[in-house]
């Protein structure tokens, strides 16, 4: 148990101690009993010892602090990177409290796996798109044990029947005789009983604010800069570094000479670790410049001439050679008589390349260590920053911030590791803050993936038989080693591809581990394993429909009838988006994909345009998603938009490549994003679901691939398989297609070869 929180919400202000300072609870004791993802309250929060002016009157549990003042506050488990996390918990907690969303104060959790361990992710870690799938049942409960105590501490008081009082805004009222108490006003006297062993959620008839398009908590933050990012950072007396590692990934430093930096105004010093070199300044601008003048000697180590090429090749031939893993098995593959097709797809490492680049302060002092950075994993940070300093992990602090995007990457805590690494070697705090250049050198790449995938059509088109063997290296190996199946297979390598949402009556999916070199680091990126297998999944499909000469939308229609939700989203898209009616113009082709990630279903229609010289341009596209209750439509909504455009971005521009051992992409030059100009009309159409909610983080960006790449066969006749987008081999395949030019069906699906 964390016995020195120091500041236990993450308020993490240096300039404003007196928030900072707000909440001492010198020791937490909680009980949970974690039931299939959800949390039922059983224990309270305590603050130990005598009340100090400032801490909260009533603390339930470990998410709620009411103070006498009628101030609620709600201690957020998962981490806000700008995927509406904080407004989506703040909403569940206001609901079941009767608070108006204004009423509620977030704040960041402090690192304690005890208190704010996700159960689905058996991590205190925000990813995979669980953050409301976890909370729909903890954090209602929570706020139902809250207000339950709050309103019997009131008819208590009044010596009426609990169910003879209502609340609205905080305010609880006793309808018979007109009395009203604020829940400040009793709280006290509500952390004095029995927390109750079962509560009751409320009926989804009387929700005032699940499922209204509510506006998120932190917008006006956000809009007047008074949100702080961990890049906006400042604590007393602290000096600013910039770091540079060894350029090949497995490589060391040899030596540095910084006799030309030192020359630079504002230098202070130069700091060295095994791989890696900071310099400190008195500002951000004299690091760098002093870091551009240093003379570095790399040893470049065993991966000094490793490349792409090789990494394809070393995959090519696991995939052929290597031991597979089964991940499905149903019926029998073999001998299946019929119409075989196959096909092989290759997809690039890629990188983050978050807005945000990787930061840190961290001040190490005898007595403990404070940490000042925006992380999904807070505890993870105080576990190595103990084995690094050796000072007990009750007496590190994470003053978690929010995040300038996280898609993954933050779930690493590397730079955090390289923070400490440093600053434990100066006596001030050192805010450690990467270039864009090194952020995206020094990402932890999504793996590359190699992928074969057959299947056996019938007489009606319809496949008999389906394999599809995945090769790729293991996130989940070095992430959570434990979690590795006992057969060794990773649940993330199949995920989506082991669950199809079609019913094929003989299925073998299976997965080949096959890791890059030591050194270069793999990650979770946005999507994770479904990101990388619907694009496949769904790519070969539409071949499939081909094949059979079938619309390809009406193709997975017939496919999906024994699954009602993914039907329903395809139908609403087809209908939407006005499939079958009308005809396109010349290289423009429209493309579809459904699946159901992360416990969500949805399908994407994407009308594309390609010019003659290759160039892509994205018309419209329009969404349909049943994500079961959609807490606040509005952030469904942006996370669709936002995900669709950050996987766009990646179809059309981006994949990391290596050369000598060192990443070619160094920029947003070329990492680049997509433009406003560049994003098509973009509609989100929900589907009104009473269903538990799933996940919708990652959703757009597992659907965006697919249906792009299904528009570009449409517009051109041209089947690409790996990304980004090759201009060329569109002209290419376009040119070798002219002889066999037909026109395009009246549902807009453009026949191969159309140019």
């Amino acid at each position: 148990m964390n016995a020195r929180f120091g500041d236990p919400l993450g308020e993490g202000r240096p300039d404003n101690p007196s928030r900072r300072e707000a909440l001492k609870l010198g020791g937490l004791v909680v009980a949970f009993l974690w039931l299939g993802g959800g949390a039922k309250v059983l224990g309270r929060a305590v603050a130990q010892g005598p009340v100090a002016a400032g801490d909260p009157a009533f603390a339930p549990n470990a998410f709620i602090r009411v103070g006498a003042d009628g101030s609620v506050h709600l201690v957020m488990p998962s981490i806000e990177m700008g995927q509406g996390a904080y407004t989506g918990q703040a909403t569940l907690l206001a609901e079941e409290m009767d608070l108006g969303l204004d009423q509620i104060v977030v704040e960041h959790a402090p690192a304690n796996r005890k208190l704010y361990a996700n159960p689905l992710l058996g991590e205190q870690a925000t990813g995979g798109s669980t953050t409301i799938r976890y909370c729909w049942t903890t954090m209602r409960q929570a706020g139902a044990a809250a207000r339950t105590l709050l309103v019997n501490a009131a008819a208590a008081k009044w010596k009426v029947d609990p169910a003879q009082c209502t609340v609205a805004r905080g305010v609880i009222r006793h309808e018979a005789s007109g009395r009203t108490v604020g829940y400040g006003e009793v709280a006290n006297a509500a952390a004095q009983l029995p927390v109750p062993e079962k509560v009751q959620e409320k009926d989804p008839s009387a929700f005032a604010l699940i499922g209204k398009p509510l506006r998120r908590v932190d917008t006006a933050g956000k809009v007047d800069g008074s949100l702080q990012f961990g890049i906006d950072l400042r604590v007393p007396d602290m000096k600013i570094a910039t770091v540079k590692a060894c350029p090949t990934f497995g490589g060391k430093l040899v030596a540095v000479d910084d006799s030309r930096a030192r020359q630079v105004p504002g230098f202070v010093a130069v700091l060295k670790i095994a791989d890696a070199v900071a310099v400190v300044g008195e500002h951000f601008w004299a690091a760098k410049q002093a870091m551009e003048a240093l003379d570095i000697t790399w040893d470049h180590g065993p991966n000094a001439h490793y490349s792409t090429e090789q990494l394809f090749k070393d995959l090519a031939e696991a995939s052929k050679n290597g031991t597979p893993i089964p991940g499905k098995a149903v019926g029998n593959v073999d001998g299946v008589k019929g119409k075989a097709l196959e096909a092989t797809y290759q997809l690039p490492l890629l990188a983050h390349a978050t807005l945000e680049p990787q930061n840190a302060i961290v001040h190490v002092r005898p007595d403990g260590c404070d940490i000042w950075t925006g992380t999904q994993v807070p505890a993870r940070c105080v576990d190595v920053a103990a084995k690094l300093t050796g000072l007990k992990p009750e007496t590190i602090v994470v003053h978690n911030q929010y995040m300038g995007g996280g898609f993954g990457r933050r779930l690493f805590e590397d730079p955090v590791e390289q923070a400490v690494a440093f600053a434990r070697q100066v006596s001030y705090p050192l805010k450690v803050v990467w270039t864009r250049e090194e952020d995206i050198a020094h990402d932890r790449f999504r793996p590359a993936y190699y992928d074969r995938i057959a299947a056996t059509l019938g007489d009606d088109g319809k496949p008999l038989a389906w394999t599809h063997r995945i090769t790729s290296g293991s996130v989940l190996a070095t992430f959570a080693p434990g979690a590795m199946a006992k057969n060794g297979m990773d649940s993330d390598a199949i995920e989506c591809a082991a669950d199809l949402p079609y019913e094929f009556p003989n299925v073998k999916v299976e997965w080949v581990r096959h890791d890059p070199p030591d050194g270069l680091h793999l990650g979770w990126w946005r999507g994770v394993g479904p990101v990388h297998n619907v694009f496949v999944i769904e790519s070969f499909i539409d071949e499939l429909a081909h094949a059979a000469n079938k619309d390809p939308l009406a193709y997975r229609r017939d496919l999906l009838q024994k699954n009602p939700r993914a039907l329903a989203v395809l139908n609403l898209a087809a209908e939407k988006a006005g499939w079958g009616k009308g005809s396109l113009p010349a290289r423009v082709g429209r493309g579809v994909a459904v699946a159901a990630p992360f416990g969500s279903y949805l399908c994407v229609i994407v009308e594309a345009e390609v010019s003659p010289q290759g160039e892509v341009k994205l018309r419209r596209a329009v969404a349909a998603v049943d994500c079961g209750v959609a807490v606040n439509p509005n952030t469904v909504e942006a996370q669709i938009q936002g995900g669709l455009i950050f996987g766009w971005t990646t179809a059309l521009y981006n994949g990391i490549t290596l050369k000598n051992g060192t990443v070619q992409q160094h920029n947003f030059n070329d990492y680049r994003m997509m433009r406003i100009n560049e994003t098509p009309a973009l509609e989100v159409h929900l589907v009104d679901s009473k269903e538990t909610p799933g996940g919708i983080g990652e959703t757009g960006t597992v659907m965006a691939f697919p249906a792009l790449f299904n528009a570009v066969f449409a517009a051109t006749g041209v089947r690409l398989r790996s990304y980004p987008i090759d201009r060329a081999a569109l002209v290419q395949g376009a040119e070798a297609l002219k002889a066999v030019v037909t026109q395009a069906s009246d549902h807009g699906q453009a026949q191969e070869g159309k140019v």
